[in-house]
């Protein structure tokens, strides 16, 4: 026995998935999370697995220059760690907790984003067993270069 299968075009399957409710949004209850990261970098992929882990849909996106692509965002250099990520319209560079994403998603502050700069061991993703954490802050950002603490850990 034979089945035949009609042939979709592209547009088709693009027309039904709008009409569907699947264009390209995340899932009830998660984020979409855009992280730009080094292909090689093996501390930005634990952090990607830590956002997958607080239950944010994560499309990584490896490039060749990191710091040109921090500058077509708006990262200020002083805010500048091994990753970026954009999260509901903000900007999350580096070793973020999960739960302070969360946070800027929930209060909506007018910032362009959270950062915490460096690579400050015990942040998700510098783990380092056997190690004390760091003390760090996450600092938030305004596009015109204002700062502040957003919090500590």
């Amino acid at each position: 026995m034979r089945v035949r299968l009609k042939r979709w075009s592209l547009a088709g399957l693009a027309g039904l998935a709008v009409i569907g409710g699947l264009a390209l949004r995340p899932a009830e209850g998660e984020e979409l999370a855009v992280v730009w990261k080094s292909r090689t970098c093996g501390c930005c992929k634990l952090w990607v697995q830590h956002l997958e882990a607080h239950g944010f849909r994560v499309e990584a996106r490896d490039v060749e220059d990191l710091s040109a692509k921090k500058r077509q965002l708006g990262v200020p250099p002083a805010m500048e760690s091994c990753h970026t990520a954009e999260i509901g319209g903000y900007l999350v560079e580096g070793h973020v907790p999960a739960e302070d994403v969360r946070r800027l998603l929930a209060e909506k502050p007018a910032v362009r984003g959270i950062a915490a700069p460096g690579m400050p061991v015990g942040s998700p993703g510098m783990e380092v067993p056997g190690q004390k954490p760091d003390p760090y802050e996450v600092i938030a950002f305004t596009p015109d270069g204002k700062t502040r603490v957003f919090t500590r850990h």
